[in-house]
């Protein structure tokens, strides 16, 4: 079994980036000079996947019209002599296989998945959230697919959180088997400090088996009537394991404004034409 396909879910409605994701995906958002969902895009593809879907939702067309072929751009930076940014442009319509399926209704990140089971089919698939930046030497989920094909089975990425912020997270119960990898024993859905299994957060790059569609239908909504992952990954294990794969690196949750704002200065200050800059800026101003 290889894993061929990806899903990213973009479909979420941005309240924390209110009033700009009133007409602005949220996946849209730029670090540097390429928004969120391209880092995503550029991590599947980086990881071997040449198969992406982009769950969105009703207005969020600007996701699907950024990857599409833009001929009169090209033609006028050609003009202007801007041969090298005209390519890049051009790229992003070649990149492969790349198609959009319309979530309707926003009822979680579990009915998200649900909505692409016709476009993946009995096989196994990633998951990515854009909204999860991971800065590192090796693609998160590279090291997963390796940890696929080793086990056969679901892995999920996790991360070490601070304890109090386990309210925010799906978080595991699990052993070591190797480092960087655990076989998760149980799986609880944003539980208070005080009763947290560990400090291991689930963030969001997933390798997941066709048996998760049959969970995810038999998982009951919950809060705000939306049906969440965890609790289907947890139905799941009744009746396969289940791996956690630690993740290398610095992640930014560019999901809130402040995490956004790390994640966009981090990335600037790497950059070797606006970094140097940038940094003399911000000493200036600190």
């Amino acid at each position: 079994m290889q894993v061929r396909k990806a899903v990213i879910t973009a479909a979420g409605l941005g309240t924390r980036f209110l009033p700009i994701t009133k007409s602005q995906p949220k996946e849209m958002l730029p670090l540097v000079n390429k928004p969120l969902i391209q880092y995503a895009v550029e991590e599947i593809i980086g990881s071997g996947i040449r198969e992406i879907f982009i769950v969105i939702a009703p207005g969020k067309g600007a996701i699907r019209d950024y990857f599409c072929r833009s001929s009169n751009l090209e033609e006028i930076l050609l003009k202007k002599g801007e041969t090298e940014l005209a390519g890049e442009i051009r790229e992003l319509s070649n990149l492969p296989g790349i198609c959009c399926v319309m979530q309707r209704r926003q009822l979680g990140l579990g009915h998200a998945i649900l909505t692409a089971r016709e476009v993946i089919g009995d096989e196994p698939f990633a998951v990515v959230l854009p909204d999860d930046i991971v800065d590192s030497d090796v693609f998160t989920l590279k090291r997963m697919i390796e940890a696929f094909k080793e086990y056969r089975t679901c892995i999920i990425a996790v991360e070490r959180i601070d304890r109090q912020d386990t309210i925010k997270y799906g978080v595991i119960r699990s052993e070591r088997v190797s480092d960087h990898l655990y076989r998760v024993l149980d799986l609880v859905e944003k539980p208070e400090p005080e009763r947290a299994p560990s400090n291991l957060g689930i963030v969001g790059r997933y390798i997941l088996t066709p048996q998760i569609f049959a969970a995810l239908e038999a998982t009951p909504p919950g809060k705000n009537r939306e049906i969440q992952l965890t609790d289907a990954l947890k139905l799941l294990l009744q009746k396969q394991p289940i791996y956690a794969c630690e993740l290398e690196g610095v992640r930014y949750d560019a999901g809130t404004p402040l995490g956004w704002m790390k994640a966009a200065v981090a990335f600037a200050l790497k950059d070797g034409e606006i970094g140097p800059e940038l940094k003399r800026y911000l000493k200036k101003l600190l």
